[in-house]
């Protein structure tokens, strides 16, 4: 028995790694599972692989940011499977400036891409629950970075801070019905260190090293994108049914320390040198056991 047995998953933004792990994790509970995601091929790149596993899973195109698309792929997921009892939504993309230089265009497709989206994703799956008195779970991916601000990346905390302060009053709406809404918020997550190039190239002027990250986190390495996938599966199942308003900090202890300790000494570690050392995976699974 899995723990999302005759549940059936929309995943927002089901790309590989971090959507598509969550896609894979929970399709292996027993989830059938929704991957849409902006870019046609990465959606169904997830599926394809997790119906290679003997799951069940379609892929949906369409932008999370476009309330036309979102109804779309929210009735044709009711179409095919006959609900939505989780939503997991990670849709949106991140554009980096120092205050003093922001990009207004990209301030407004970082605001549209996780805040409108969030509300759109929200707003269409919790009608689908009502409509057929589902006591769903609503799923939000936000950031370290919606808790605090970020140097050089004050538009994507802006737009996560939005967001998570969206899915509280989003709860408090639902609560009644007995619709969840819960967010995540991981700390930099560990594959997009070689996916982006290392973490000091996202940055403006504010050098941020492998370095600098893991001196503050207590538990001495990077979210992975399977620590994001356990505790999806947890607020999309029912051991979390007493849960709504939350979020599941997934920093390795970052935000409960206090703020002048410094961990450990980890001098020395460079992008290059953890990506060599960590465990590269897609859909949660070793790079090296995919290609055998």
């Amino acid at each position: 028995m899995g723990r999302l047995d005759g549940k059936v998953a929309l995943i927002v933004g089901a790309s590989p790694n971090n959507g598509g792990t969550t896609a894979h994790f929970m399709a292996r509970e027993g989830a059938k599972i929704v991957a849409n995601d902006l870019v046609p091929e990465s959606g169904e790149e997830t599926a394809e692989f997790i119906r290679s596993r003997g799951y069940d899973a379609i892929a949906l195109p369409g932008d999370a940011s476009d309330a036309e698309q979102v109804q779309a792929v929210v009735n044709q997921t009711v179409e095919h499977f006959g609900k939505i009892d989780i939503l997991v939504n990670m849709a949106g993309r991140q554009y980096r400036w120092a205050v003093w230089d922001v990009n207004i265009y990209d301030w407004e497709r970082q605001l549209k891409g996780y805040l409108t989206g969030g509300m759109l994703t929200t707003k269409y799956v919790s009608r689908v629950m009502m409509e057929k008195g589902i006591r769903g779970s609503i799923i939000h991916i936000v950031s370290d970075a919606g808790h605090q601000g970020e140097a050089g990346n004050s538009g994507y905390s802006a737009a996560k801070g939005g967001l998570l302060n969206f899915c509280r009053a989003a709860a408090m709406d639902l609560a009644h019905l007995g619709i969840r809404v819960n967010t995540i918020s991981p700390t930099y997550v560990e594959h997009n260190m070689w996916r982006f190039g290392g973490v000091a190239s996202l940055r403006t002027r504010h050098r941020v090293t492998a370095d600098d990250f893991l001196k503050g986190i207590p538990l001495g390495r990077f979210c992975r994108a399977s620590d994001v996938a356990y505790a999806a599966i947890f607020l999309g199942s029912e051991e979390s049914t007493f849960m709504t308003g939350c979020d599941i900090p997934l920093d390795g202890g970052a935000r409960s320390k206090y703020w002048a300790w410094v961990p450990g000494q980890f001098t020395g570690i460079d992008a290059q040198e953890y990506y060599e050392n960590a465990t590269q995976t897609k859909y949660g699974v070793p790079i090296d056991e995919l290609e055998q």
